[in-house]
């Protein structure tokens, strides 16, 4: 299921607070270093992404995955739904 048309668009993802969206590319976000993470689907080798201007954690990036029916995810971000308004 390698479908990268998908972008932007709700898959299911859940971030700690809530619903999240799967992105191919992000912008104007600082990748952090990689760790070792345990999601629902399996493990994975993610890095935190967060904002370039204020830091905040905004979601995570698949760097690895050890399942082959995910790799699908590699490379790809997963960003809180919640953080993706602007607040004025």
């Amino acid at each position: 299921m390698r479908n990268l048309k998908r972008k932007g668009k709700f898959g299911g993802w859940k971030q700690t607070s809530g619903a999240a969206f799967m992105f191919s590319h992000a912008m104007n976000v600082v990748v952090g270093p990689k760790i070792g993470r345990k999601l629902l689907t399996g493990s994975y080798v993610v890095a935190d992404v967060m904002c370039s201007k204020c830091g905040e954690k905004l979601g995570w990036k698949y760097v690895e995955t050890f399942n082959l029916k995910q790799r699908y995810k590699e490379g790809m971000f997963v960003i809180e739904k919640l953080k993706l308004t602007k607040k004025y």
